[in-house]
């Protein structure tokens, strides 16, 4: 049997405690998360992160990740071409498999995220 999720409520739904953000360039940049959904060969995942304003290093060699921004704003810089982009609340970030660069948090976030490996 398929079972279908629903999750609402993703602004109010509870994350872990805050720690420290592994590959920040900000001295005391923090972030929290909860998966949400894993599928059974956990190849893609879904679940809701937040974090604290700063700037940090991202790799998606490996796997793709579509981003919907919940709340707050953020500058994604490609490493590859430095090409930015501006998002905000409401807005879908597609970062495909190969990506890397730098988020800079200009605004406390939180994002529902889904990581691909297929």
């Amino acid at each position: 049997m398929i079972d279908s999720k629903v999750f609402s409520d993703l602004q109010g739904t509870e994350l872990s405690d805050f720690s420290k953000k592994p590959t920040t360039l900000t001295n005391g940049q923090q972030e929290a998360s909860k998966e949400l959904w894993a599928s059974a060969d956990g190849r893609i995942r879904a679940g809701v992160w937040e974090c604290t304003e700063g700037q940090f290093t991202a790799d998606r060699t490996k796997i793709a990740e579509y981003c919907h921004i919940i709340s707050g704003s953020a500058i994604v810089e490609n490493e590859n071409d430095k090409t930015r982009r501006s998002i905000t609340t409401g807005d879908l970030l597609i970062l495909p498999v190969g990506w890397k660069g730098t988020w800079t948090i200009t605004s406390h976030m939180r994002k529902l995220y889904i990581l691909s490996e297929s």
